[in-house]
């Protein structure tokens, strides 16, 4: 990976303390993540500080040094030992003075921030106050303009769709129809993924307007001609499953099934891809402030690891792929 110098620069080596933090939404990997930042840094005979619960254990200075083995054994467990939070407090000039404050009464030189959008947000704003950043970007639903994919996505899809093909066993067994609904408020990048991957009928996600009275047509038809279930993945942004399967039963007069698979997407032991991703994104962030580089936040594009500024997640929206929406469509014939 090639790390060009921009902005404001130190020497390589004047950086001695570097902290550490995961915040917002938990996903699968970012303890896979902190254990590469903490040996990573230690490799380059820095010290790592761990901040618990994200922003708001900065402001009230709840931190321990990591060493090589705090971060043993961690790499296959899920969530985060530094635990996570989204905090009310950062969000005010106070709290951000108080965390700056914290930071520079320990000699911290450099920052890691764990997370997604609203984590970036954060980091854009200790940048601004003087504090030297890098992000990684560590949430199930890889909305994060500027990276492939981040943290906790491919364990997520993994986990629904062990869930699809258990529900798909019932729902043949059975001939219904189910509403499963997925975690997506804005993005349909895990409903999307998850359908093509489980082979749902019918993707219902923010981003694409769905015809109810067109998807209803079909269903009455693929029943006609000898199908035996139909599968609705339903991200929880796009509408509710519960809405949506009263809605088809009203039309259709069949029996829908629902099920909201919730915070079990968020859990379980990250898979082999997340595991090396987040392994790959540590390494990278040491790297980066090491070598006096800050300010933005690490990604992967077409496997290679990459620096983009915070502006690249804040500014630009992240754009759903069309063109798998459409396949997803045709392969549900």
């Amino acid at each position: 990976m090639s790390l060009k110098r921009e902005g404001k620069v130190r020497l390589r080596g004047s950086m001695k303390k570097i902290g550490l933090m995961t915040s917002g939404g938990d996903a699968p990997g970012m303890n896979a993540a902190i254990r590469s930042v903490v040996r990573n840094a230690i490799y380059r005979n820095m010290e790592a500080i761990g901040f618990r619960r994200g922003f708001d254990g900065i402001i009230d200075a709840d931190f321990c040094q990591l060493y090589s083995n705090s971060v043993g054994g961690i790499i296959d467990r899920g969530g985060t030992f530094l635990e996570t939070a989204r905090s009310e407090r950062f969000l005010t000039a106070r709290g951000q003075e108080k965390a700056v404050q914290v930071i520079k009464d320990n000699n911290i030189d450099g920052l890691v921030i764990i997370g997604g959008e609203g984590s970036f947000k954060g980091a854009s704003r200790l940048e601004e106050l003087g504090v030297r950043t890098i992000g990684i970007p560590g949430t199930i639903d890889n909305d994060i303009s500027g990276t492939d994919y981040s943290i906790g996505f491919d364990t997520c899809l993994n986990t629904i769709i062990d869930a699809l093909s258990k529900i798909r066993d019932t729902a043949s067994s059975l001939e219904r129809i189910f509403c499963v609904e997925v975690m997506g408020r804005l993005s349909g990048e895990i409903a999307l993924n998850a359908g093509l991957a489980g082979g749902a009928d019918f993707i219902l996600i923010p981003e694409i307007e769905y015809n109810f009275e067109e998807m209803c047509n079909t269903i009455i038809k693929g029943f006609d001609r000898g199908k035996s279930h139909i599968l609705i993945l339903v991200a929880e942004g796009a509408a509710k499953a519960y809405d949506v399967a009263a809605g088809i039963s009203l039309v259709t007069k069949k029996d829908v099934k629902v099920t909201v698979l919730g915070h079990i997407q968020r859990g379980g032991s990250p898979s082999a891809m997340d595991r090396i991703l987040a392994s790959r994104f540590g390494g990278a962030a040491v790297e980066a402030l090491s070598s006096g580089i800050h300010g933005k936040f690490v990604g992967i594009q077409k496997t290679e690891i990459v620096l983009n500024d915070y502006s690249v997640a804040l500014k630009r929206k992240h754009e759903i792929n069309k063109k798998m929406y459409e396949l997803t469509k045709i392969l549900s014939i």
